[in-house]
């Protein structure tokens, strides 16, 4: 045989098998896309027309900070369960449950704080496992089974304080917590001496008057940003980098072809169920201690707000496609837009009519998207 016909041989050709992808189509798809785009987007906007509101100053970065940190939070949660194939929508309740929890065990029944904090996360778990293992045992659509515990929470959370306390706001939490070893990892913040060395150079402006008059007008960052970030960072090394979350992407992409392969796919929920109940008892924990109670009425609404950051963030609502990073962004997204309507000087309200317009376009946008992924037309 020629040298020639030995190179056409041996040379390495093209798998008609395989299907190339451009980079732009790569691009098209990855889920953060929308996210990136709406951030940048949402930025620019207010940039230009509340860039001189105070909006971008320590104090209103704080602000906006803050409140995408509490989005931030139960949307990480509510990205791995939507990834794997479910929802919860008893979010909101349990954290309103879950407050109440703290409150009633550590004023009324005089618990120490961090005895309070720990069971009342041992039981938020065990209520997101029961969740979990109904969906699994029964078959039923995870709609429907954490609807009837968003009721069944929230009635609880109504009742007891009423019973108890004959009240539905809990105060007092502030005073039981001091000295406590554990209220500050939620309600404390980190950071301090370097917003003082700020403070001295004149980065951040002090109070000029007043009982903290020279104080930093940001004195440190609250724990309720700490955990977001933490959250965000180790959800999305598990979604990305060990065999749990192929696992997690696999159970909701086709559980039951991933069962054929040895994926747990029934634990595989569960856990991701009880991991979407204690990020809504870490944001519970958080606010009792910022606020120093407890209400009735706390997490309304948010399992929905937690939902549309995912969607936002670019998961797929049919499970198995989705980005921890898109669902943080999309939190940002959130927070960004509900303090820059109040720089702005736009009525407040609004911010219901840009929830229900965002999740339309994300909803037809993932559709456009599961299309160019799957091939559908």
């Amino acid at each position: 045989m020629s040298d020639t016909g030995q190179g056409a041989v041996g040379a390495p050709g093209k798998d008609e098998r395989v299907r190339e992808i451009s980079g732009l189509r790569k691009a098209l798809i990855r889920p953060e896309l929308g996210a990136i785009v709406g951030t940048i987007a949402v930025f620019a906007f207010f940039i230009a027309f509340a860039g001189n509101s105070g909006m971008f100053n320590a104090q209103g970065v704080l602000n906006w900070s803050t409140v995408s940190a509490q989005f931030m939070i139960i949307a990480v949660g509510a990205c791995m369960l939507m990834i794997a194939g479910e929802f919860d929508l008893s979010v909101g309740s349990m954290i309103g449950f879950a407050g109440m929890s703290i409150a009633i065990m550590s004023v009324t029944l005089g618990w120490p704080v961090w005895a309070s904090i720990l069971l009342t996360f041992a039981l938020c778990v065990a209520i997101g496992a029961v969740n979990g293992w109904i969906v699994v045992r029964t078959g039923l659509p995870s709609f429907i089974v954490t609807l009837a515990f968003l009721f069944i929470l929230r009635g609880f959370t109504i009742f007891f304080p009423q019973l108890i306390e004959r009240q539905t706001i809990i105060g007092g939490i502030d005073r039981a917590a001091e000295g406590d070893w554990l209220a500050p990892l939620f309600g404390g913040k980190i950071l301090g001496f370097v917003f003082d060395w700020l403070a001295s150079i004149g980065v951040i402006d002090v109070f000029e008057r007043g009982t903290r008059a020279g104080e930093p007008i940001v004195d440190g960052i609250p724990m309720l940003i700490v955990w977001a970030l933490a959250l965000v960072a180790i959800a999305h090394v598990i979604l990305t980098r060990t065999q749990f979350g192929n696992w997690i992407f696999a159970a909701g992409g086709d559980a039951q072809a991933a069962r054929y392969v040895g994926v747990p796919v029934n634990r595989v929920k569960i856990l991701m169920f009880m991991f979407t109940a204690f990020c809504a008892c870490v944001f519970a924990t958080c606010q009792v201690m910022e606020f120093g109670s407890a209400g009735a009425d706390r997490g309304l609404l948010k399992e929905f707000e937690a939902i549309i950051a995912v969607v936002i963030g670019g998961a797929l609502l049919t499970g198995g496609y989705g980005s921890v990073i898109g669902a943080a962004l999309g939190a940002l997204i959130f927070g960004v837009v509900q303090q820059g309507l109040f720089f702005a000087g736009v009525e407040s309200s609004l911010f219901r009519v840009f929830l229900g317009v965002i999740l339309l376009f994300a909803v037809i946008l993932n559709t456009y998207i599961r299309r160019i992924i799957t091939g559908e037309r």
